[in-house]
């Protein structure tokens, strides 16, 4: 059975949203978005889809989960040898967009990224499970290998390295902050008149606009 695409449609309802009744930062309000995709989507609420660019500028998107949220900015952790943390480290810009279906909210951010500290992100690598701590010694992140079978066998390897012992975080692993520059909060509204409130970082603070649909 094949579906038209085009005919796929949904007419939004969400809440109102406008830059009089928006708070001058805009960190509270994606704190708040934030908590209530948590509470109201079915699974990763904080997933987002991470964009860099390489050195040609050709851009490259994937999925990775947010895992810290301070007055700094927004927190991802990921193998530093990947191929995004090749682009990060030759283009430490990137974009970050948040889409939440249930709360008809999107939220788009831009920003400078840099490595967070050891210190924190051995904090994070000692939180984590495990299997998962394994994982990030396993996992040669974006290389080529063989087939299935190599990944498992290099798995049980590590299991023996450290058993009866702690994981120690390998030092290609390890955090991004992304510093926000731009933040646009988007509400679906009906008939596709959604909400748009856009703010940008300048050196005397934020600045918030509405912008068009």
């Amino acid at each position: 059975m094949t579906h038209d695409i085009a005919d796929v449609r949904r007419n939004y309802s969400g809440s109102s949203l406008d830059t009089a009744t928006t708070p001058d930062n805009p960190m509270p309000l994606f704190q708040e978005w934030l908590e209530t995709a948590l509470e109201q989507e079915t699974d990763d609420a904080n997933a987002m889809t991470l964009a860099t660019v390489d050195g040609q500028g050709v851009p490259h998107a994937r999925i990775v989960l947010l895992k810290g949220i301070d007055e700094r900015g927004f927190v991802f952790y990921t193998n530093y040898q990947s191929h995004k943390g090749s682009e990060l480290a030759n283009v430490p810009q990137a974009a970050i967009v948040f889409w939440w279906p249930k709360s008809q909210r999107q939220v788009r951010i831009e920003g400078h990224v840099q490595q967070v500290d050891a210190e924190e992100s051995n904090r994070y690598f000692e939180s984590r499970p495990r299997n998962s701590q394994l994982g990030a010694w396993t996992a040669l992140q974006s290389v080529e290998i063989p087939d299935r079978e190599w990944l498992e066998e290099r798995s049980k390897r590590f299991e023996k390295v450290y058993e009866g012992q702690p994981v120690t975080r390998p030092r290609h692993w390890g955090g991004y902050l992304i510093t926000p520059e731009m933040i646009e909060f988007w509400q679906g509204q009906p008939d596709r008149l959604h909400d748009r409130v856009r703010y940008h970082l300048y050196d005397q603070g934020w600045f918030k606009v509405r912008l068009a649909p």
